[in-house]
């Protein structure tokens, strides 16, 4: 499947959804889907895991430094400097869900 036939959700999308299923006014949900991706992304860079039960944990891990080759000269080798990344590892109910069970 290609990147443009992928279907997505936005977050405007889960604004109006949870809005309209709750009754709740949309800029209200709007402020709370945010902050909480304020506190997810701050805990991330304070170094912390953010856990969601049976939903999944999010990560920091460390990629170690490695060599690469440049894709236009492959003679080429370029150093890859360490780096941070974030890893997501989805709960027991979650894998269960996307695969079907």
């Amino acid at each position: 499947m290609s990147n443009k036939s992928k279907k997505r959700t936005t977050k405007r999308e889960l604004v109006v959804r949870i809005a309209q299923e709750t009754g709740l006014i949309q800029q209200d949900v709007y402020d709370v889907i945010q902050k909480t991706l304020d506190y997810i992304t701050e805990s991330l860079a304070n170094g912390e895991e953010v856990e969601f039960r049976n939903f999944g944990v999010f990560e920091i891990t460390e990629r170690k430094q490695r060599i690469g080759r440049n894709p236009n000269k492959p003679e080429q080798t370029v150093t890859i400097p360490t780096r941070k990344v974030v890893k997501f590892k989805p709960g027991k109910v979650m894998k269960h869900v996307v695969k079907g069970d």
